[in-house]
């Protein structure tokens, strides 16, 4: 539990970091197109394991969406992340933590 609650937050960060990066244009289009891929998986009823499995139905999309989202926000290109850039300034084009 003391590794859930961190990760949690994490994620928040990087669903917003995602969204505002998505309408940059400097975001190459495989990475939007994986962001809507992953906002599809999420509202798709086909999934790896059904949902209409109990609990189990629902680890996948748990599991799976979390990594798709950071695998996508690492790859995001230092200008993308500077428009999505609320979590830090960016100077000499470097993004940096304040």
């Amino acid at each position: 539990m003391n590794r859930l609650l961190p990760r949690i937050f994490l994620f928040r960060k990087e669903v917003v970091q995602l969204w505002t990066a998505f309408w940059a244009r400097e975001t190459p289009l495989y990475l939007k197109a994986a962001t809507l891929f992953a906002a599809f998986y999420l509202v798709n009823p086909f999934d790896i394991i059904p949902d209409v499995i109990p609990l189990l139905g629902w680890v996948d999309d748990i599991v799976l969406i979390p990594l798709m989202v950071s695998w996508i926000v690492s790859r995001l290109p230092v200008p993308a992340r500077a428009y999505a850039g609320k979590y830090g300034k960016t100077v000499d084009g470097h993004a940096r933590r304040m």
